[in-house]
């Protein structure tokens, strides 16, 4: 037995490593009926994260009809000519899986974590309702009350999400982008059937959709098994091109108050407008990234931080945000919590003489070497989350970008210079390109 006991140990110490070294492997083919496909290798867990991303969003509704590809969200959990209504989730729950759904602006997504062994049959019901779903208006009118209710409590009852739709409108003049993701009230009150359907009709179609499978899982396998259930569905020659509205130029800086009663605690936000991460092109995405963290991405220790929370005592919170994941150019953010007894008007004031010293005394060399260090990190502990690596593909290439970019994006942030992200941040920091908002209780009392 003792033996043995070394070969074993050696065994033991190794293979994490060498399952490390067959997570992340990507490869990708195209189906004959224009199916898009992913697969992401990770063999440490008999575990499989099946995704099916369509190129579509709430920016791709008609006018009018907002909210309607969130509504169908919802409603593709219900039947098809093979499935009554809620067997699709009873199924899944029945194996030990896993399910949800989202829609963002320029995308919708449906996926299922489960073991390795029932990737079959995810896919055997993904594709059962990407073209066969059945509706009947005793099951769209309740799940319409269902949309509804869900406003209610996230953005009704909440004066931070109304006033983040109330900047948003502001922010995008033109643009869809502009229209909160579930909707306008008064118009997901009137969303139909005959709405889901022929929105259903336009966009869900093999040629409209991208397959990511993640997991303990053989390349070869899935590909088989995507050509035996997607392979025969039928694509689709009407769908629309992605083109959207775009903004006019900007002419003038937006100020504005939001005044209701339940708001507790006042802030100050704004947003400039910003360009996306942009296909075979993401170096200034990548600067605006390190400049969010720079300037007010982690709490104190952010230029931010420093100056109007430990130095000005000026503000409890503050931060800055980008995400340039995004079809069409998004935008970047900073938002700052007065200290008691400091009103808005000084701590905007502040934030605006704050800005202007970081461009003035410009990137901390210490400071960047740190944040690239923990992003290198980050990058390598992100392959411990299977769903986030298929997440991360699927968000990606619906937004415009391509596996070489997912695949670039953290060299490119490691090549990203201290005059990169001054650039970057001149270019963005155009006020009048910008949307200031006060969510206040009343306006007198947080001046």
């Amino acid at each position: 037995m003792r033996a043995l006991l070394k070969p074993l140990l050696t065994i033991c110490l190794f293979a994490p490593f060498a399952a490390y070294a067959k997570t992340g492997d990507v490869t990708t083919f195209t189906l004959n009926n224009g199916l898009e496909a992913v697969v992401i290798e990770d063999h440490r867990a008999p575990v499989v994260t099946h995704m099916v991303w369509y190129r579509v969003g709430a920016a791709d509704e008609k006018l009018g009809k907002s909210g309607i590809a969130h509504f169908l969200e919802h409603l593709l959990f219900k039947g098809t000519d093979k499935m009554e209504a809620g067997e699709f989730s009873q199924i899944i729950a029945a194996n030990g899986g896993s399910e949800n759904a989202f829609t963002s602006r320029d995308y919708t997504g449906y996926y299922q974590r489960i073991a390795a062994d029932r990737l079959p049959l995810m896919m055997q019901l993904e594709a059962d309702r990407m073209q066969g779903l059945k509706l009947t208006e005793e099951e769209v009118l309740p799940e319409r009350d269902v949309v509804i209710e869900e406003r209610n409590s996230r953005t009704e009852s909440n004066p931070g999400a109304l006033f983040s739709e109330h900047r948003n409108a502001l922010m995008y003049d033109n643009h869809p982008y502009g229209i909160p993701i579930i909707g306008w009230m008064h118009e997901i009150k009137n969303l139909s059937r005959e709405d889901a359907l022929e929105f259903y009709k336009t966009y869900y179609a093999p040629n409209n959709a991208i397959l990511v499978v993640a997991g303990d899982v053989d390349p070869e396998q899935v590909k088989s098994l995507a050509q035996t259930h997607y392979g025969s569905l039928i694509p689709s020659d009407t769908i629309p091109e992605r083109v959207r509205p775009s903004d006019p130029p900007n002419r003038a800086a937006v100020h504005t108050v939001f005044e209701d009663p339940r708001v507790r605690q006042p802030y100050v936000i704004r947003t400039y407008a910003a360009p996306q991460r942009k296909a075979g092109d993401q170096k200034q995405a990548a600067a605006l990234v390190l400049f969010a963290e720079l300037l007010g991405g982690s709490g104190v220790t952010s230029f931010m931080g420093q100056r109007m929370q430990l130095e000005q005592k000026i503000s409890l919170n503050q931060a800055a945000f980008y995400d340039g994941v995004s079809l069409d150019p998004t935008s970047f953010g900073i938002y700052a919590v007065p200290a008691p007894g400091v009103g808005l008007t000084k701590l905007e004031a502040e934030m605006d003489a704050t800005l202007a010293a970081f461009l003035e005394t410009g990137v901390d060399a210490d400071h960047l070497a740190r944040l690239k260090t923990q992003v290198s990190a980050s990058e390598i502990y992100a392959l411990d989350d299977q769903s986030g690596t298929a997440r991360r593909y699927g968000e990606a290439l619906t937004s415009g970008l391509t596996i070489k970019d997912v695949q670039d994006w953290p060299s490119i942030l490691q090549s990203v210079t201290a005059e990169d992200i001054m650039a970057a941040a001149n270019a963005v920091f155009d006020i009048k390109s910008s949307v200031t908002g006060w969510l206040v209780s009343d306006k007198e009392s947080a001046k």
